[in-house]
């Protein structure tokens, strides 16, 4: 699913703001974590709190290579929390967990740089 993003590409096309609006972006804080060797590329599978009005939800993030997984309890991440859920392998990924690209193509999670209330929503 992940895409080599060039970071000298061209912006995007165009969209207006209402279809901005229709991506769900949210804060949430990872509450477990566990690899998933199943995986056809490394990866961890998360779950993550986004509230009460979205509760925890789970997701599958490609980020063994830059996140030693007993480190990620408790961090907060951005996802998007109004994807339809997408198998990978035998696992169920609800939410698609945001990220960008580092030099050596490792994700970097995306996340603000101070604590904010888990159900927040990107503006």
């Amino acid at each position: 699913m992940h895409v080599n993003h060039n970071p000298d590409a061209p912006a995007a096309e165009a969209i207006g703001f209402d279809d901005f609006l229709r991506v769900d972006i949210r804060i949430g804080t990872i509450v477990e974590a566990e690899p998933f060797p199943e995986a056809r590329k490394p990866a961890f599978k998360l779950k993550i709190d986004f509230g009460p009005a979205i509760g925890i939800r789970k997701s599958s993030a490609q980020i063994v290579d830059r996140y030693p997984i007993d480190e990620l309890p408790g961090r907060q991440v951005a996802a998007v929390v109004n994807f339809p859920p997408r198998q990978i392998g035998k696992y169920m990924s609800e939410v698609l967990t945001l990220g960008f690209a580092d030099e050596a193509g490792a994700v970097i999670l995306f996340a603000p740089d101070a604590r904010v209330p888990n159900g927040s929503r990107l503006f």
